[in-house]
């Protein structure tokens, strides 16, 4: 059961998610474009994705390497030091690759290395919750299955990302699942605290992750349904691409999608919370228990944006460790979001570049030339806005042409599939980055780890 949950919705038509970029070819000169300002796609889709990409991908520990270098060279920074071999990517110069290569222990083998520095698998640390042990109220007592790591699932795993998402340190989908996403951003709200930097949640964590949430101990809570929360439209979305060119919007599919998209979960997490209801048969008025983000329902970048209102003064990508980083004048992370960058043969670009503008509900211009893969004597077309557009709700539109930072129709496949050269986020995230102060035209934008040229 527990696989094929995670599973739903993650084999797809390649079409679904073509893209890299809007439409806007010049710089507004201002924050935002227009609501439907379009975007000018660059690459081509994400490949269908089977059982064993998932899992393969799930507790692939690559980025560890990029982070620990990444972490080095701040630690440097900010403290006037030099960190010991940081320059260039790990491994080389060369970018470590899923599941390629590499020794146990080595960061691209598949294999970590326990604090011990013995070679241990994921199911190492497999703990006595599963994922039916999510319920209605599982998540509004303190985790006892501790330390989380390796094949957890359950109760405290989900309970544990929808902290980390309060936390504003992302982990993407909250899915009850632990695996890579949900490690990184442990990992990485850690180290902003100066803790050892381990990626596991233990008990002064989870206290601390805690405070950093403002949890009072309830997780979940219950919302009575609104109008807005259960209005559509909904429709079902065609395989072709010019099909989809004749609808008015590329629009949830379902109540249920666009309820787990609007609490960053599940619908399967939706339903385990709320045994007996039909998701799809709800209406306003209805209550409904859901994962508690600590901000109000009706938006979709549902959180606290942040205590203090700190600026975003620079955005980091890494292209080999999946994540993207909002940082503050001084360095610190502000937001930490996990990504999916560019494959190898539309690789994402190494280099500094800078925002150009933003686009809300964009378009996407569908221009085969620009396509890896397509016929380019097919004819172009415009796909319409809408949370199943290829390029999501925001188009973040960056200074190298055709490249920018979006959202994405597939939030199970962020930090799984590979996009072609722009970042995708999961729409929540791209949402709330596209909203906070600082980012703006002229915001810095940093690449590393890639494999495509600079400039």
């Amino acid at each position: 059961m527990a696989l094929s949950l995670r599973l739903t919705a993650l084999v797809f038509p390649a079409v679904l998610v073509l893209a890299c970029s809007p439409g806007q070819d010049g710089d507004d000169g201002g924050r935002a474009l227009s609501a439907g300002a379009g975007s000018d796609a660059m690459g081509t889709g994400v490949e269908e994705l089977t059982a064993a990409d998932v899992e393969r991908g799930r507790h692939d520990p690559a980025w560890r390497a990029f982070a620990e270098r990444d972490r080095a060279e701040r630690t440097a920074a900010r403290t006037g030091g030099t960190a010991a071999g940081a320059s260039g990517a790990p491994g080389g110069g060369e970018r470590a690759e899923s599941g390629t290569g590499g020794t146990a222990g080595d960061p691209a083998s598949g294999e970590a290395e326990g604090r011990d520095g013995s070679a241990r698998s994921p199911a190492d640390t497999a703990t006595g919750e599963s994922w039916d042990d999510i319920g209605a109220g599982s998540l509004d007592v303190d985790p006892a299955a501790l330390p989380l790591e390796g094949e957890a699932e359950g109760p405290s795993v989900l309970a544990v990302q929808v902290l980390l998402d309060r936390a504003r340190f992302s982990p993407g989908v909250a899915d009850g699942y632990w695996g890579k996403n949900t490690e990184k951003a442990v990992y990485w709200l850690q180290s902003e605290r100066g803790m050892e930097a381990t990626g596991v949640v233990d008990r002064a964590t989870l206290d601390m992750l805690r405070g950093e949430a403002g949890s009072d101990g309830e997780l979940t809570t219950r919302i009575r349904l609104t109008d807005a929360l259960v209005s559509g439209p909904f429709v079902s979305i065609p395989e072709g691409i010019y099909e989809r060119a004749e609808m008015e919007c590329l629009c949830y599919e379902s109540l249920g999608e666009k309820l787990a998209e609007r609490f960053h979960t599940t619908r399967e997490v939706l339903s385990a919370l709320n045994p007996g209801l039909e998701l799809d048969a709800l209406s306003a008025g209805e209550e409904l228990v859901v994962p508690d983000h600590g901000a109000p329902a009706d938006s979709l970048t549902a959180r606290d944006a942040g205590r203090d209102g700190t600026p975003v003064a620079r955005i980091v990508v890494s292209d080999g460790g999946h994540y993207l980083h909002a940082l503050a004048a001084d360095g610190s992370i502000l937001y930490h979001f996990p990504s999916t960058l560019g494959s190898d043969y539309a690789p994402s670009p190494t280099g500094d570049y800078a925002v150009n503008s933003i686009a809300r509900d964009p378009t996407w211009h569908y221009q085969p030339e620009l396509l890896t893969g397509e016929d380019p004597s097919r004819d172009d077309a415009i796909i319409p806005p809408g949370p199943n557009n290829p390029v999501g709700v925001v188009w973040i539109d960056l200074t190298k042409p055709h490249y920018g930072i979006h959202g994405t129709a597939a939030p199970s496949t962020i930090g799984y599939a590979t996009s072609h050269g722009c970042v995708r986020l999961t729409n929540w995230d791209a949402a709330f980055l596209a909203d906070r102060p600082g980012v703006e035209s002229g915001t810095p934008v940093q690449f590393r780890d890639g494999s495509g040229r600079e400039g």
